[in-house]
């Protein structure tokens, strides 16, 4: 032992010692302070986004998406510290990214899409929307995907790439829906007579709206039938049942009004 001691100078290892041992230390500093940062900037994202409505699991992955990019810069930036050449490491992650999305650029588009959608907040869970030929609820707003439920009570599952590049209709933003029926009468009665029975038969559902009040105007003088827009308003939760019951409470209403809502028939004249 003392035989390997002297063969190795130690005035020459000091000068090693010391430069690597303030380098290693650095760059545990660097660590410890960079992590103190990062949980303070993540704790005022947090905040941040607790203040919004964004959905709960886009921000839980936005954080944890802010967290590991910041911990990933601190990383480099600590073997930075011990001298290791980052350029050559942040080279081979660049290349390995590439490859990774192209392989995964479907996603990636999702990914993107969802962003896009938190940021700019087209719609919000609870909106009846309809997009990409789908009609429905929001019920949950994914990374990648948004989970809508259609009227008859399916859902559908829609990538986030396709919402942020396509036309998005929002039933909801007004916080009211109109409810588009049409009505035909027969060219034979009243008219006004056969508005005020409609108007009467919406009025008496509590389900409807008196703000915006319906609206009951002839809209088309067709072949058989002088058709009437029936137009009242309902809530989104309420609008299938105005729907069907302003269909049948109409209905009813005309027939004990007298008023012939006309059928196709057809004549046969034998020789």
């Amino acid at each position: 032992m003392e035989e390997i001691l002297k063969s190795v100078n130690i005035e020459k290892l000091l000068p090693l010692i010391t430069e690597y041992g303030i380098k290693i230390i650095t760059a545990l500093a660097v660590l410890v302070i960079g992590l103190w940062v990062i949980k303070l900037i993540i704790k005022g994202v947090k905040k941040a986004l607790d203040k919004g409505s964004m959905d709960v699991s886009l921000r839980g992955f936005l954080l944890s998406l802010v967290g590991w990019s910041l911990k990933a810069l601190l990383i480099i930036t600590a073997l930075g510290q011990l001298g290791i050449k980052t350029t050559s490491f942040v080279a081979i992650i660049g290349a390995a990214g590439l490859a990774v999305g192209l392989a995964l650029q479907g996603s990636l588009a999702n990914f993107a899409g969802g962003v896009l959608i938190m940021i700019f907040k087209p719609f919000k869970i609870g909106d009846l929307i309809e997009s990409d030929g789908q009609l429905g609820v929001v019920k949950e707003i994914q990374i990648f995907v948004t989970k809508i439920v259609t009227p008859d009570n399916k859902e559908v599952i829609i990538p986030n790439g396709a919402l942020s590049n396509g036309n998005i209709t929002n039933f909801s933003t007004t916080g009211n829906l109109r409810v588009d029926l049409t009505v035909g009468i027969s060219y034979n009665d009243d008219i006004e007579k056969a508005k005020t029975i409609i108007m009467e038969a919406l009025l008496k559902d509590p389900k409807i709206l008196k703000s915006p009040s319906p609206t009951v105007a002839v809209g088309e003088l067709a072949d058989s039938s002088v058709n009437i827009l029936v137009r009242p308003h309902a809530t989104v939760d309420n609008y299938w049942d105005v729907y069907f019951n302003s269909l049948e409470n109409v209905k009813v209403a005309l027939d004990k009004g007298g008023i012939e809502i006309p059928f196709p028939q057809q004549v046969n004249h034998t020789a």
